[in-house]
């Protein structure tokens, strides 16, 4: 057996920094945290950009990994060792289609979230052929939306990806996957097959920091001002 499949490590699959336009997550503050919590891998899902987690991977590069949550016409789409950026309202199919050519893992965001870009059970079943996972575990879900997504995931043999969906530095590792240690998209394709969730739903006030993010951004273009 390979020396990585001897350590199992966890992992926050779901993780946003101040590249997304809704996250005043320093990356160093991250993987501070990140390690402090003893996670095993910082995956980085800025909303439609990947150029923080490139910037943060240069630092650590057996630490950093680089992701996209990408915003669909349909919905958003959770992508793992990303190569290339893909942009803002592409087209499901399209996307998929570029993230297979790239060799990216690709997830569903939380399912069943309608007002946060989530997915319908009848576009998930339309999307199966493309995908290696759906979010079945997202710490700003409510409890019943993540076990809907364990329900599907289940009923269609599908594996599961498991997220704090951090938007603040403390939201980090809120849930996650305790699984074999992985380094590319095809190891993580079978790590993923053992892996475990842990953590619990987060409450609904860790909301204040994606909002609070979206107003000071705001205000630091139209005024200049940095109140960050």
């Amino acid at each position: 057996m390979s020396e990585w499949l001897d350590r199992v490590i966890k992992a926050d699959f779901h993780v946003h920094s101040i590249a997304s336009k809704d996250s005043l997550s320093k990356g160093e503050d991250l993987v501070a945290r990140a390690k402090k919590l003893g996670l095993g891998k910082l995956i980085l899902t800025d909303h439609n950009t990947i150029s923080g987690a490139l910037e943060l991977q240069k630092a650590y590069p057996d630490f950093v990994i680089v992701g996209e949550e990408i915003l669909t016409t349909s919905g958003e789409i959770l992508a793992i060792f990303v190569k290339e950026e893909l942009p803002k309202g592409i087209k499901p199919v399209e996307a998929f289609k570029r993230l297979k050519d790239q060799g990216a893992f690709i997830s569903l965001s939380h399912p069943y979230a309608a007002t946060r870009h989530g997915w319908t059970e009848a576009e998930m079943e339309e999307y199966l052929p493309y995908l290696d996972a759906i979010e079945i575990a997202n710490a700003r879900n409510m409890p019943e939306m993540n076990q809907s997504a364990v329900k599907f995931a289940k009923a269609h043999g599908l594996c599961g990806t498991a997220g704090s969906d951090a938007h603040g530095v403390p939201e980090l590792g809120a849930m996650g996957l305790q699984l074999p240690d992985f380094h590319n998209a095809d190891e993580l394709r079978t790590a993923i097959k053992s892996a475990e969730v842990f953590g619990r739903e987060s409450p609904l006030w860790v909301r204040y920091y994606s909002r609070s993010a979206v107003l000071l951004k705001a205000l630091h273009k139209k005024t200049g001002i940095k109140l960050y």
